[in-house]
């Protein structure tokens, strides 16, 4: 695993463990060897660590997560490379990623290839970096910017690794004989420098700006530990002598292992890595080339998913039927850029760049030559059908023609032409130019290269797709009925909006659903329940009055001269009550732990059945689309992940007594849930048939 050999008096160790060279048991005991034997041998003056493949190292053997340790464990290696006698210099072609920069660390020196990219990803995975990651980062290249990049998890390319100061030199050419000079240049030098030693970026002023950026961060984040924990981790490096600090780290570190939220943080990364594998999709799908957009609909929706496309250098025209509506939103989307320009997050150049690929147009005949056309017009069927069936008439021969509907039946849509095959959804997420997540709706009749084409080009937007089956909402929004209907129950039941935001909260979503829908507009729901014959009471009843949220100054809420939080509105409360006497309910209290089981158990039932129809392909999917679209809390890995944790032998219990207290009988335990109870398994047991 480890080829060694020796070039001009430095004893080059070339790692060999593909496919991403990772540090499990066999590359460590091999690479710890490998070292003393070069450190032991009089030729040998100095070493340099490289490997082959694509990746230097990719980091740690996750598999080994809750096996017995067998050492050499990662900090052992680490401390060996770092107190070695002879200099060692790290040679760096590709991704040098967790535990893979933490080597490169403990390393003297590091030269990086063109290629290179390097990086702590490990909050990603619910943990923080272990081996020394904490205190050696912030020591190279100072703790705000060593926090910053431990906290995103994303990494450096090489030149910015150069100019950071977390790598020596930058080498097109032949990587190892440029690490192999360093590294005799160093030996020459006499001691060899050691990151550990470096004292200069860890001043009082690195201190204020590091807290600063911590605190920040942690607000962002509550509830989730491993933020805490790289806090704690990166302070311990100002406080406490570099040794003390490396074991303050590791005792966070493996806290973060065997806690459940930062497991829930390692179900959620791999659930979403897993949506990339679409039954029915192999690699070798052929996928269409989409090189120009047009978007159909210059609203709020449509305006956005534009800039998507302008942000990823595609040339996109965005279509109205009149000339004043597109005016409005061509200047919104000028407003977006200009914001972004004032916010010090984009140029003045690259906002004139991305300005200059949108194109604005009247009338569907300028959709004619694009290779993909998303429509966002109006959720109402009628005037999809319209737009279907003319597109099938005018858009060029392959082009792939998306609907952003968020509910309504997309084979219905793809009937209206004579090109189903072509047909399917694209679901963004208002706002589309921020909002990751895209749910990828396959309808009956839709292309395999019609659908791995959009996956691709989802991506290529910087968005993450999930392929969902055709019904009605497809899956998060069919889950959030359930969702709105229960929190409906609840306040015809007894419980009040404030109680039920604050139950909310308390669980880790930023807002509650009632300050949401304050926020989003209580109309929007009530034209939805309007066109498919749904009732919300309470919801209904406030928007007959004109209570429509935040943008009328009243809804669940009060919102006085503009204000963005709501304040408790006695009329609102007033009426609630007098529903429930109407109804001849008897109003109780309810704990906040009772708010959120009768809020979230529906959801996870509707869940159960998504499964069992195929509209989502894994539990996971179902996760990443709450966790993504719906800001369900990350450390709880999403409602079916969370619902596996409660049990869902309680879970099947608690629904057959909300139905039997209800009298609805949506709420008795799909059949998948009841199955899985009665087997004492999870969703994480359940495979698709």
């Amino acid at each position: 695993m480890v080829r060694q050999e020796l070039r001009d008096a430095v004893a080059v160790l070339t790692l060999s463990n593909p496919p991403v060279n990772a540090l499990g048991y066999d590359l460590r005991a091999a690479l710890d060897a490998a070292l003393a034997r070069a450190l032991a041998d009089e030729a040998v003056r100095a070493v340099v660590l490289a490997a082959e493949g694509k990746v230097f190292v990719g980091g740690a053997d996750i598999s080994e997560f809750g096996t017995p340790p067998r050492p050499p464990l990662l900090p052992d290696l680490i401390e060996h490379l770092d107190g070695a006698g002879k200099p060692v210099v790290a040679a760096i072609h590709g991704a040098a990623l967790g535990g893979g920069l933490e080597l490169a660390m403990a390393c003297h020196a590091r030269v990086v290839g063109p290629a290179a990219k390097l990086g702590l990803p490990e909050v990603k995975l619910g943990l923080i970096p272990g081996a020394g990651g904490t205190q050696r980062l912030p020591r190279l290249i100072g703790a705000e910017a060593a926090f910053g990049m431990m906290l995103g998890g994303e990494p450096v390319d090489a030149e910015r690794a150069v100019r950071q100061g977390l790598a020596e030199a930058l080498e097109p050419g032949d990587l190892v004989a440029a690490a192999r000079a360093l590294a005799l240049r160093l030996a020459a030098e006499g001691r060899p420098p050691r990151a550990r030693d470096r004292a200069e970026r860890m001043d009082e002023a690195a201190r204020e700006a590091f807290e600063a950026r911590a605190a920040e961060a942690l607000k962002k984040a509550p509830g989730q530990p491993n933020v805490a924990a790289l806090v704690d981790a990166v302070r311990a490096g100002f406080e406490q002598p570099f040794d003390e600090a490396v074991k303050t780290e590791r005792a966070r570190f493996l806290a973060l292992v065997d806690d459940p939220r930062s497991k829930a943080l390692r179900y959620a990364f791999f659930a979403e890595r897993e949506t990339a594998r679409v039954p029915g999709l192999s690699k070798d799908t052929p996928r269409r080339d989409i090189a120009s957009a047009a978007v159909i609909g210059a609203g709020t929706m449509g305006g956005g998913i534009a800039l998507c496309f302008a942000n990823a250098g595609i040339p996109v025209t965005v279509i109205e039927t009149e000339q004043d509506a597109l005016d409005r939103g061509l200047a919104r989307m000028r407003a977006t850029y200009a914001s972004s320009v004032k916010r010090g997050s984009l140029s003045e150049a690259a906002m004139a760049e991305r300005l200059a690929r949108i194109t604005g147009a009247v009338g569907l005949e300028s959709a004619a030559q694009a290779d993909i056309v998303v429509e966002a017009a109006f959720e109402e069927m009628g005037v999809k059908e319209e737009i279907f069936s003319a597109l099938s008439r005018i858009a060029k021969p392959g082009a792939i023609l998306a609907t952003n509907t968020s509910y309504l039946d997309v084979n219905r849509i793809a009937a209206a032409t004579d090109r189903p095959a072509d047909v399917l959804g694209l679901h963004f997420f208002s706002p589309a130019n921020v909002m990751r997540l895209v749910e990828v709706v396959r309808a009956e009749r839709t292309a395999p290269d019609a659908l791995a084409t959009a996956n691709d080009l989802t991506r290529r937007l910087a968005k993450l797709p999930v392929t969902v089956g055709v019904c009605f909402g497809f899956v998060g929004n069919r889950m959030l009925a359930r969702r709105s209907a229960a929190g409906e129950r609840l306040l015809l039941a007894g419980a009040l909006p404030h109680q039920i935001d604050a139950a909310v909260t308390d669980f880790g979503f930023r807002m509650g659903p009632f300050a949401m829908a304050d926020l989003a507009g209580l109309d929007i729901g009530w034209r939805t329940r309007k066109a498919t014959g749904g009732k919300a009471p309470i919801a209904d009843a406030l928007c007959e009055q004109g209570r429509l949220g935040q943008k009328t100054g009243r809804g669940f809420y009060l919102y006085p001269e503009g204000a963005r939080t709501g304040s408790r509105d006695p009329e609102v409360e007033a009426l609630i009550a007098a529903e429930s006497e109407r109804r001849g309910i008897a109003r109780r209290d309810f704990t906040p732990e009772e708010i959120v089981v009768r809020l979230m158990l529906p959801m996870v039932n509707e869940g159960a059945r998504i499964l069992e129809e195929g509209v989502a392909a894994r539990p996971g999917d179902i996760d990443t689309i709450w966790l993504n679209g719906y800001n369900w809390p990350a450390w709880r890995g999403g409602p079916m992940h969370w619902a596996d944790g409660l049990g869902l032998a309680k879970v099947a219990a608690d629904l057959e007594r909300f139905a039997e207290e209800s009298g609805d009988e949506t709420l008795r335990p799909a059949p998948l849930v009841a199955r899985l109870a009665e087997t004492g398994r999870g969703f994480s047991a359940w495979d698709a048939p």
